[in-house]
Formats: C-alpha cells, structure tokens, sequence
C-alpha cells in the first residue's frame, strides 16, 4: 500500500527540462555539474529501501542535487530515538519514514515525484520495475541478500553502503549485475575481511550481526553515519553522469573509509580519517551469479527432460560439477 503518492499539485507539473535563470534555485548546481548534467539527474528515477539514518540522508542529498524521481519503501515509523540519527526531526515523530522523508525532499526540491510505500521490500518487488538504481539501505543481511537477487535477475544496478560497529569506519560499493561481484560475492570478501585495528577498542568484526540477521548493537554517531552516506551519495551521483563530462572513473569498485585504525583486507592497515580503494573481484563458483550457475542453469533451461530441479542446482557447487562432467562427456 502506498503511504503517499506525488501531492496533487505536483501531478500537474509538466516532466521537462527545468527553465534555468539568475533567480532560479538550482542556478549553482548548474554551474557546478552543467545544465545538460542536471537535466539529466532531475529525468533518473531511483529506489531507496530503508529510509532509516543513512537511507534517508542519501535520499534527500540526492533530491537536493537534482534527483527528482524517487521510489521509496520503508515498513518502520520514526521513533524518539531514532530523532539524533535521521533527517526527519519531531515533527515527524510517528510518521512512516518514507513518508516523513518525501516530505522533506519536497521542501528542498519542489519539481520530485515520489512514490513513498509504507511496508517491507518484499511485498513492493514492482517498485524496481523501471529505476535507473536502487539504493540498498536496510540493516538486514538476508534482505539485502533477496535484494541483490532480485536486482540480478532485473540487471539492476544497486549501491550498498555500511557503517561499522561504533562509527569505526564504513564502505561503499555500486554493484552491476554480471559486471562484476555481486552482493553476495561481495560481502564474502568484506564482511570477513575488515577488522578493527587492536590499537582501537576492542577487535570487532563488521557489523556485529545479531540472530535476527540486523545489527546488534547502533553503528555510530549520526557524524559516522553521514560521513558514509556523503561519499555514497557522490559516488551514485558520480554513476548516474557516466557517459557525461562531469563523470569520473574511480579507481576500483569498493571504497572503505577509517574514522579509526583499520586493518583492511588480509593487513593492509588504514590511518584515522582516510579511505582506500579496493577492487573486489566476482567469484567463479557464487552460488547466486557464478558463472558455473549460470552455465548450469543455460544446461538445465535446454534440456527439457532435467531431472534436477533450479532449486537443487543452487543449493550445492557439487550439482553444477556432476552437470559439466556429464556434459563433456557427451
């Protein structure tokens, strides 16, 4: 069910390049980034899923560069104690946080239409339908992983970003579908890898998962959290002008950023308030985009009298091995 649609007045305004002049609100972006540029912004529509502390900062920084097209979806309403880390103040207190950042955003910038859902991911699937990127913002593990499935099978481009156990550091990474890892490769190679320098407190594995798959313990201050969400932000901004002169290639596909001393990837330490670019790389044998999957699953799609199910070939490497010895012997 949808929480709020675009307000009426909104409906009326005609989708075309905004009219630019001296008094116009969105005179310096234009300088900034070139008209054509902003134009091109304000025509992209993307997702947000979790409109929580670092979803909601993304969202309305991106409507305040000159994103106008926005699918949001959150099944939470703000609480008193979500006040010191979100965008949302008092004023939306009870309010659904998906709604309560649509309204934000039109108060920063008037020409968005927004599709603000109340409810969990799974029940809104259609909202992906038609984005040019989804913003993966939710705290639980499992979600993110039907997520990137979902964004596999639509080939839709996703940025993920983390913020680490007590504002520690954070990362980033855009994942395009068969370009690359995907999440679930991803997160193999980073969730494990990241630690917390024993010149910190403690030694602390990301995230702290808890049993219900979500975070154990509140990742950071709102300061650690925007930090992350900035360079998030950028970095989607940065995606959606490829192919424009404002576009700038990075140096690899994950960014990790240290408030504190991090041991980053089998040793490699980062300093307080840095960052380091890591190229994380797509595993062969994933069980959710590897290549053997996709060529059993290319085996199985021809082979009209398989007597193995999709599901028996996703659950085990083993399937997929029996699947090409069989076939090179033929």
């Amino acid at each position: 069910m949808n929480c709020r649609q675009a307000r009426p007045w909104m409906q009326s305004q005609p989708s075309k390049p905004r009219q630019r002049n001296m008094s116009n609100m969105w005179e310096r972006v234009g300088r900034l980034i070139g008209a054509e540029s902003l134009d091109r912004l304000a025509e992209k529509k993307l997702g947000v899923v979790g409109l929580g502390s670092g979803g909601g900062f993304v969202a309305l920084s991106l409507a305040m560069c000159g994103v106008s097209r926005f699918v949001l979806v959150d099944n939470d309403a703000l609480e008193l104690g979500n006040i010191t880390r979100h965008v949302a103040d008092l004023r939306s207190l009870g309010q659904n946080k998906a709604a309560a950042v649509a309204d934000l955003i039109w108060q920063r910038n008037p020409d968005a239409r927004i599709d603000a859902r109340s409810g969990a991911i799974e029940d809104h699937w259609d909202c992906l339908d038609d984005l040019d990127l989804l913003v993966v913002a939710v705290d639980n593990e499992q979600v993110k992983y039907t997520i990137n499935e979902k964004c596999l099978e639509k080939r839709l481009t996703a940025s993920y970003a983390g913020v680490y156990e007590r504002g520690e550091g954070g990362d980033h990474v855009i994942i395009k579908p068969y370009a690359g890892p995907c999440y679930a490769c991803w997160a193999e190679a980073t969730r494990e890898g990241v630690k917390i320098a024993m010149n910190s407190v403690g030694d602390l594995d990301y995230g702290m998962i808890g049993a219900e798959g979500t975070l154990a313990s509140e990742p950071g201050l709102w300061v650690n959290v925007t930090k992350v969400a900035g360079i998030q932000t950028d970095l989607i901004l940065n995606e959606l002008l490829r192919g424009t002169a404002a576009h700038v290639e990075m140096p690899a596909n994950t960014l990790i950023v240290s408030n504190t001393y991090l041991d980053i990837i089998e040793g490699a330490e980062s300093d307080p308030h840095t960052g380091l670019w890591i190229e994380i790389e797509r595993e062969p044998d994933c069980l959710v985009c590897g290549e053997r999957l996709q060529m059993g699953l290319s085996l199985l799609a021809r082979d009209e009298n398989a007597s193995i199910s999709l599901d028996d070939l996703a659950a085990s490497r083993l399937t997929t091995e029996i699947l090409f010895e069989d076939e090179a012997e033929e």
